[in-house]
């Protein structure tokens, strides 16, 4: 197998992960199609937003479709909260209040007397802004990693040489997982790690799980059986990334924590 036609592979499976992974996430908007009057509006309504205005789109939504918003603490048994959307600047205009960093709202909307989403409601986390000079490295690095890691498998299966980009593979997960990975939640959230043996975060636990499979393939390298050991650091690596970003990620506890509101999340339905 020629040297280009591994790293076209490398590229097209990697980039199919991070498709598949940024569609199925917790905080990908979720998709809703509203129909009023034979016509057919696409939503998307947030699952994420920073603690400050937010804005949904509805394209097309007619000025005489009254609409309401429900919204309740997640998770909790609270009842909904209901409020009106208000025809503003050619726009429909509804708030959330937003909450504490990690706290999430459960809501559905209603127009025209018909609801939408109520019997499986978008959940929004709210979270700190992270600086791009943060999140942008912290993305391109694991990705990186998914990228050398892929390639150096499928130059092992075309019995090529492979030790060099084991080191590198490592270091750059190393770096974007445990370096720019905790500087990114702590910008988000607050704490710096949030997985074993603090915590549960998913994202957390699956990146120590794959770094620690690519410390035994570096430490085991002098084995005879060592590219076996790298097979299964990768193909593990590309199970777990299948896994949705942010899956059980942090959640503020309404339960033990006092609530503080101090911002308005505003959900802007524009003509």
């Amino acid at each position: 197998m020629k040297n280009w036609i591994c790293w076209l592979l490398a590229i097209i499976i990697t980039l199919t992960l991070s498709i598949y992974q940024r569609s199925t996430g917790p905080t990908n908007p979720k998709r809703v199609t509203i129909e009023l009057e034979g016509k057919r509006y696409p939503l998307k309504l947030p699952r994420t937003g920073m603690r400050t205005d937010k804005t949904v789109t509805l394209a097309g939504v007619p000025e005489t479709a009254e609409a309401q918003l429900h919204y309740r603490r997640y998770p909790t048994s609270d009842a909904y909260t209901t409020v009106d959307f208000s025809w503003t600047d050619d726009a429909w205009l509804a708030a959330l209040p937003v909450q504490p960093v990690a706290g999430k709202l459960q809501y559905y909307i209603t127009v025209a007397g018909k609801d939408y989403c109520a019997d499986d409601p978008p959940v929004i986390r709210f979270r700190n802004d992270v600086p791009a000079g943060i999140l942008i490295p912290h993305i391109l690095f694991m990705f990186a990693a998914m990228l050398f890691a892929v390639y150096m498998l499928l130059r092992i299966i075309a019995g090529k040489q492979y030790t060099a980009w084991l080191i590198v593979t490592t270091a750059t997960l190393f770096v974007g997982g445990f370096i720019l990975g905790p500087l990114v939640q702590h910008a988000a959230f607050g704490p710096w790690w949030t997985g074993f043996p603090f915590g549960t975060d998913l994202t957390d636990n699956k990146t120590l799980l794959s770094f620690l499979f690519f410390l035994a393939a570096v430490a085991t390298l002098k084995w005879k059986y060592n590219k076996w050991v790298v097979c299964v650091s990768v193909l593990l690596m590309v199970l777990i990334f299948t896994i949705p970003h942010s899956k059980n990620g942090s959640e503020y506890d309404y339960s033990t924590q006092g609530e503080s509101v101090s911002y308005v999340n505003v959900h802007r339905l524009h003509v």
